[in-house]
């Protein structure tokens, strides 16, 4: 894996996780401007998806087994999408907790794709 792309995706998602947090402070639902973060988050997340399919593809192998990874890989792409979308059924403040939660979800799941990559 690319420890850049990792580190990259880790930060922006905890970015837009104190993002939406401070919206919740402030009782406000996600407005299009977090969507916007939304959607550079989950780029960077399709980036790395890429990747990692591209290293497998190349011979590359995790150390702690590739099904894991695969999974861990597609989860974490899928985690802010997934949030955004319930965040748009959820208008009020609750809709900004759930992107919250999801972006920090996906910092988690960086950290454990370094971990099984073997780094």
């Amino acid at each position: 894996m690319l420890d850049a792309l990792t580190v990259a995706v880790a930060v922006t998602a905890l970015a837009l996780a104190a993002w939406c947090g401070l919206a919740a402070y402030r009782d406000q639902p996600t407005k299009d401007w977090h969507f916007i973060g939304m959607a550079i988050v989950s780029v960077l997340a399709l980036a790395q998806l890429l990747v990692g399919i591209v290293q497998l593809a190349r011979g590359e192998r995790p150390d702690q087994g590739m099904t894991i990874f695969i999974a861990y890989l597609v989860g974490a792409f899928a985690a802010v999408p997934a949030a955004a979308f319930l965040s748009l059924s959820e208008r009020t403040r609750w809709g900004s907790v759930t992107v919250s939660a999801g972006a920090v979800v996906l910092a988690v799941l960086e950290v454990r794709l370094y971990d099984i990559w073997g780094n």
